[in-house]
């Protein structure tokens, strides 16, 4: 059973890191305006590898369906070692891939459409949308079948009387302020999808259209900045009882939200024209809200571990 369990988790890695270098090259392609550089879908200008016409415009589109591809396949056979040694994993890992077949199989659907549709806005959202859905999918399965370690039972006197420290009500709490914080930089992700979809930062400023999409997307700094704030604050108090990886996602997510907040100011400053700075907003994104997520599905297992602890004579 650790031998299976450990089998799927290292294909679940390979696959995570797969689906973020998918986005960044995703992000990089849009900024590029390489989109369409590959007029037709799947193949590209009608061959496997356009030797002929290749630039960097169609290497991005190019690579960035061959990535697709791989993570496609590499999917198919997380659902084959799922169905294969369901009896040695927990239930939900079976329907867990199939879900994340799914997400696979909508996803490329929703990439062939882009390419038909000529980049429709609301396309393209729904495309980066499902893409943050799988790659959640993906940590929240990796994270739950990661045993979880013994809370270091030596602590202070102060912190071993608090009835609250790493309590089941307290990881409860702090893992619903993940999930809603993770669900509001989700929605943050798509409202930036729309900005750079649209480029409603540039209509904004220069004649005023769109502004209620990029405001949108301003204002939502506020809750999400102050939701990861309490979140980090909060699990630095309690730094002494909980699972180390539940502290390191922690001081991650903090160390990302400021990284993400001086690239946020940065790419409106320089109006969305460093493509670099652009690429690494969407992507800092992308990271804090996988931190988010896992910080989340750590704290449940963590607070149910901790209530069957207490239940056990």
């Amino acid at each position: 059973m650790a031998r299976a369990n450990y089998q799927v988790r290292q294909l679940l890695w390979k696959l995570i890191v797969a689906t973020f270098v998918l986005m960044a090259i995703g992000s990089a392609t849009r900024v590029m305006n390489a989109g369409l550089a590959c007029p037709d879908w799947p193949l590209c200008y009608g061959t496997l590898i356009p030797a002929q016409q290749m630039n960097l415009q169609v290497f991005l589109e190019w690579i960035h369906r061959l990535d697709a591809s791989l993570i496609g396949l590499m999917t198919m056979v997380l659902v084959a070692i799922a169905l294969i040694k369901r009896q040695l994993l927990p239930k939900w890992v079976t329907w867990s891939a199939g879900l994340a077949f799914v997400l696979v199989c909508l996803q490329g659907a929703l990439g062939a459409f882009t390419v038909t549709e000529l980049l429709r806005f609301d396309i393209v959202t729904a495309h980066l949308g499902t893409a943050l859905a799988f790659f959640a999918l993906l940590l929240v399965m990796v994270i739950a079948l990661t045993p979880i370690n013994p809370v270091n039972p030596v602590v202070d006197n102060a912190v071993a009387n608090d009835h609250n420290a790493a309590s089941p009500m307290f990881l409860r709490r702090f893992s619903w302020l993940a999930l809603g914080s993770a669900a509001i930089i989700y929605g943050q992700s798509l409202t930036g999808g729309l900005v750079g979809s649209q480029w409603a930062l540039h209509q904004c400023l220069a004649i005023a259209q769109l502004c209620v999409v990029m405001n949108s997307h301003l204002l939502g700094v506020i809750p999400s900045t102050v939701g990861i704030l309490v979140l980090v604050g909060w699990g630095w108090t309690q730094r002494q009882t909980l699972d180390p990886l539940v502290c390191g996602f922690s001081q991650i997510t903090g160390y990302l939200l400021l990284l993400q907040i001086i690239l946020g100011v940065a790419t409106f400053r320089l109006h969305l024209q460093v493509e670099l700075l652009t690429i690494a907003h969407q992507m800092t994104a992308a990271a804090l809200f996988g931190s988010l997520v896992c910080l989340a599905v750590r704290s449940i297992d963590l607070g149910r571990s901790t209530a069957q602890s207490a239940t056990t004579p």
